[in-house]
């Protein structure tokens, strides 16, 4: 499973969709980053595969950052949930 994580402008918690297939968590993530580069405030509606009915509308110009990482079963994964500096 794939997380695709958006950190949201006066958002202390980040939204996040997930993904069953990397292609298609890599593709949603290209989409989210090229509404980030465009820079025109417009709605975008996303979908999540694990919870379903699960459904996000942002408004791009809201958005601050995206992210990509994959849920390891694991409890003690290495990859914290959320932004972090990892130093």
């Amino acid at each position: 499973m794939y997380v695709i994580e958006l950190a949201l402008r006066m958002s202390p918690m980040p939204v996040s969709v997930q993904r069953k297939e990397h292609d298609a968590a890599e593709g949603l993530y290209q989409q989210v980053r090229t509404a980030l580069e465009q820079g025109q405030p417009r709605l975008l509606e996303l979908t999540c595969e694990k919870v379903e009915g699960k459904r996000l509308s942002v408004l791009t110009s809201d958005l601050l950052a995206v992210q990509i990482y994959e849920k390891t079963a694991a409890a003690g994964g290495s990859k914290r949930p959320g932004f972090s500096l990892d130093v």
